[in-house]
């Protein structure tokens, strides 16, 4: 069991090595751009977080990426009944977590020239969403800034830290070497990472 710690803290200390000395400007560009929001990217999961990135894009005039959503029929008819111009909206299903919500978009996002994103998600995610998508999406240049949807009364109470810095180490990993390492960590360690 010690040795399994060992392993795991020389791990974690490679990667936090790799990430200090790997190259920080597309952070540096995230964090200092003046870019106003591009897009408007909704964490799927819940209906009314779909509704409020729809209000909001129709407001701001921008285009809509909704990730992981409601049914594609559901959704296109939800686009049809706020009167939303549907070629300014993207539905895409290829995410199954919070993690890949955001690697299974940046790359398409960045070769786009998006740079500074609203992401809309309930606000007992927000902080665990932010958290791995500062990572991914500041790996590529891209800013994010927050909009929390009320889930009240269904809000689950405070995510736990724990899930928030494994995503965290998750999307670390992942921007590093490229690799989602979860479910190598699954195998390696199968007491800790239960499979869902």
């Amino acid at each position: 069991m010690a040795t399994g710690w060992r392993s795991t803290l020389l791990i974690f200390a490679a990667l936090i090595w790799a990430a200090a000395i790997g190259p920080l400007k597309p952070f540096r560009q995230a964090l200092t751009t003046a870019q106003p929001p591009q897009r408007i990217l909704v964490l799927g999961g819940d209906l009314d977080r779909e509704r409020v990135g729809m209000r909001l894009a129709q407001q701001l005039e921008l285009p809509l990426v909704v990730s992981g959503g409601s049914n594609p029929e559901y959704a296109q008819w939800l686009l049809k009944d706020a009167g939303m111009d549907q070629s300014r909206v993207v539905l895409d299903y290829r995410a199954n977590d919070t993690f890949s919500n955001f690697t299974s978009l940046v790359d398409d996002l960045k070769s786009e020239g998006v740079r500074h994103l609203l992401l809309v998600t309930s606000e007992d995610h927000l902080p665990r969403a932010m958290t791995v998508g500062r990572v991914v999406a500041g790996s590529r240049g891209i800013r994010l800034t927050g909009v929390p949807v009320s889930c009240q009364p269904s809000c689950r109470r405070k995510e736990e830290l724990g899930k928030r810095l494994g995503d965290g180490i998750r999307a670390l990993t992942w921007v590093i070497t490229g690799q989602d390492l979860k479910p190598w960590a699954q195998r390696r360690w199968p007491q800790w990472l239960p499979t869902p």
